[in-house]
C-alpha cells in the first residue's frame, strides 16, 4: 500500500463515526455535558510510566508546552468551578510504543460523575461499553482476588523477591530489575491478561496503594488500597478509572514523589500542575472519573486485533 494512503477504508471511517454518535447519545440521554479543553499546556504528567510529548519551539511559546496524555487536569478544574457531570472526546498523546495496541496519538473518552464512587462508575462504564459492543458476560474482581484466582499468588502479601522469582520462572526477564510494582505489572500483563481472552467484561478494582495514582487510598482488612479500577474486554485493557483524590496537599506529595522516581530512573522531571492543585484546594466535589480508549473500543467493535486497522493514519503514515 502506498504510504500516502490511509490505513482505514471508508467502511471503518463510517464505523468510527457511528461509534462516536453512540457515545454522544449515551451521555446526552444521561445529562452529561460535552466539553472541550486545551491539548497544549504548560505541564504534562509526573507519572514515571507516562512520557508526555513536549513542544519546545514556536513563536508564541515563552516556555515548553506539553501535548496532553489525558484531559484529566483541565476537566477537574471545570468540575471544581461547578460544571457538574462532564465528558470529553479528544486526541491524547504519549511518547512511546507504536504497534498493534498503541499509537503515540490516540482518541480518548474521559468523563466524571460527581457523587459516584468507583463501583457506581463501573456500572455506568459497563452500560456504555454494552451499548457499543452488545451484552457480554461480566465479572468484577478485586486486584487481590484476580492474582489469587489466576496465579495463586497474593499481591499484598508477596515480597518483591518472591514476585521477581515467579516472573523469572515463567517470563524471560533477562537482567531486568525493579520494585514490587514492576513485577506485579509484568505478571499481570504477561500471565493474567492472556487468560482473560474470551472472558467478556472483567473489571479489576482496589489496587495496591503504591498504584493509586490520582485515586483515594483507604484501609480495608489492614491493607492500604487505591480506589481505582480497570476494565478488560476479552483480555484487552480499555478503561482506567478512579474514585478521585480530593486532598491538594496529598496530591502534591504524590507529584513530588513521582518526580523523585523519575530522577532516580534518569527521566526528566515534569512541572507540577499548580492549576489542578489550586482547583483541589478550592473544593473538587466528591466524584469518580474514567478514561476509555476509543480506538481500542472501535477495534473490538469491528472485530479487529490491530489498532492500526482502525486509524485513518497510524504513526508511520503521518
Amino acid at each position: 500500500m502506498p504510504n500516502w494512503q490511509p490505513n482505514a477504508g471508508r467502511e471503518m471511517l463510517v464505523a468510527r463515526a457511528e461509534l462516536l454518535g453512540t457515545l454522544r447519545h449515551f451521555f446526552l440521554q444521561r445529562g452529561v455535558l460535552e466539553v472541550s479543553t486545551p491539548l497544549l499546556c504548560t505541564t504534562g504528567v509526573t507519572d514515571p510510566a507516562v512520557e508526555t510529548l513536549r513542544v519546545t519551539e514556536g513563536r508564541s511559546l515563552d516556555s515548553p508546552r506539553y501535548l496532553q496524555s489525558s484531559p484529566e487536569y483541565a476537566l477537574k478544574r471545570l468540575l471544581a468551578s461547578g460544571s457538574g457531570p462532564i465528558y470529553e472526546i479528544c486526541p491524547a498523546f504519549r511518547d512511546g510504543e507504536a504497534g498493534a495496541r498503541h499509537n503515540p496519538e490516540f482518541t480518548l473518552l474521559e468523563w466524571y460523575r460527581p457523587g459516584y464512587d468507583h463501583h457506581r462508575l463501573m456500572d455506568e462504564v459497563a452500560e456504555l461499553v454494552s451499548a457499543c459492543l452488545g451484552d457480554r458476560p461480566m465479572r468484577k474482581l478485586s486486584y487481590q482476588a484476580l492474582f489469587l484466582e489466576y496465579l495463586d499468588l497474593d499481591p499484598f502479601a508477596s515480597s518483591c523477591a518472591e514476585l521477581k522469582a515467579r516472573a523469572g520462572a515463567e517470563i524471560d526477564i533477562g537482567g531486568l530489575d525493579g520494585d514490587t510494582d514492576l513485577w506485579l505489572d509484568l505478571l499481570l500483563s504477561h500471565l493474567i491478561e492472556p487468560q482473560l481472552a474470551g472472558s467478556g467484561f472483567v473489571f479489576v478494582y482496589d489496587y495496591p496503594a503504591s498504584q493509586a495514582a490520582l485515586s483515594r487510598i483507604v484501609t480495608t482488612d489492614d491493607k492500604a488500597i487505591g480506589e481505582r479500577f480497570e476494565l478488560y474486554v476479552d483480555g484487552v485493557e480499555i478503561a482506567n478509572g478512579y474514585h478521585e483524590l480530593l486532598d491538594a496537599e496529598e496530591q502534591r506529595r504524590r507529584f513530588q514523589a513521582d518526580n523523585e522516581r523519575r530522577q532516580a530512573k534518569g527521566q526528566v522531571p515534569c512541572p507540577i500542575d499548580e492549576g489542578l492543585l489550586a482547583a483541589l484546594d478550592s473544593g473538587l466535589p466528591p466524584c469518580s472519573g474514567v478514561a476509555l480508549g476509543v480506538d481500542r473500543l472501535l477495534m473490538l467493535a469491528t472485530g479487529r486485533d490491530d489498532l492500526r486497522d482502525v486509524l485513518s493514519f497510524d504513526w508511520s503514515r503521518c
